[in-house]
């Protein structure tokens, strides 16, 4: 993979030319800024920014004029190769409070297995209704001790508008959801994204998360997408490098309000 070529892509087609990601969300550029507004349970912040030393603290003050304006909490979602190089340093000048730092990764489908199954006993069940919802929310609140009210209310949109869009998947081991996930796939793009991937304490190192990747790798691949990408945590870096996934960059959320 050319590492670089790759990430000018995904600048291009995700960031700096982004599409709402579900239903009533919009996306709005102003000047050097592309930003995403939704409803509260939608997700609200800033997707891409050209921006320099000049003219930074100004578009900063202006993105939280917009959002609390609004009335939103939102996310000014910074990459390590970003400009101005001190731009994290200026969102926590102005109040934001930076969270933990992820890792870009993206693989060709093309070279990953996709053949992985989930270990014996375990078996996974795709989301297609309201159902489907509920496990899938279950395990995401069960992995990582958060409340699934605006993932529920964000899969039952894009399931009901545009189906084609979304992947999502819980893992079953005696009808119970243990492990989760889902992908976004952005049409017009090569690109498909993974995200919330997470599996209860007691189930994790058997093989579920691998098992995961490889369900919705395979419908990447059917579908026609040439990339996965993904934002990776410290804990799912090192399987997704076995896997055949790249780093190209960090990412670091940036969060206004509460």
């Amino acid at each position: 993979m050319d590492h670089a070529a790759a990430l000018a892509v995904y600048d291009r087609d995700l960031r700096e030319g982004a599409r709402p990601d579900g239903p009533g969300a919009r996306i709005e550029r102003a000047g050097r800024v592309v930003r995403q507004v939704a409803d509260p349970l939608g997700w609200n912040g800033v997707l891409w920014s050209g921006l320099d030393a000049a003219d930074a603290d100004r578009a900063i003050r202006d993105q939280i004029d917009r959002f609390t304006g609004l009335g939103r909490d939102f996310e000014w979602k910074l990459y390590g190769h970003d400009g101005p190089a001190d731009l994290g340093d200026r969102l926590l000048a102005a109040g934001f409070r930076a969270e933990p730092t992820e890792t870009l990764m993206i693989a060709e489908v093309a070279g990953l297995a996709l053949d992985t199954a989930p270990p014996e006993g375990v078996s996974c069940v795709a989301a297609t209704d309201a159902a489907g919802v509920d496990l899938v929310v279950a395990a995401h609140e069960r992995a990582f001790g958060t409340d699934g009210t605006a993932l529920r209310h964000r899969l039952l949109a894009r399931l009901a508008a545009d189906p084609g869009t979304v992947v999502a998947v819980a893992a079953l081991a005696d009808g119970e959801p243990v492990a989760a996930a889902r992908m976004e796939l952005v049409p017009g793009t090569p690109f498909a994204g993974l995200w919330g991937g997470g599996t209860v304490a007691a189930w994790r190192g058997r093989g579920i998360y691998r098992a995961l990747v490889a369900h919705r790798a395979r419908a990447a691949a059917d579908r026609g997408y040439r990339y996965l990408h993904v934002d990776a945590s410290a804990m799912s870096r090192p399987i997704l490098e076995r896997l055949g996934f790249h780093a190209l960059s960090t990412t670091m959320p940036y969060v206004y309000g509460n």
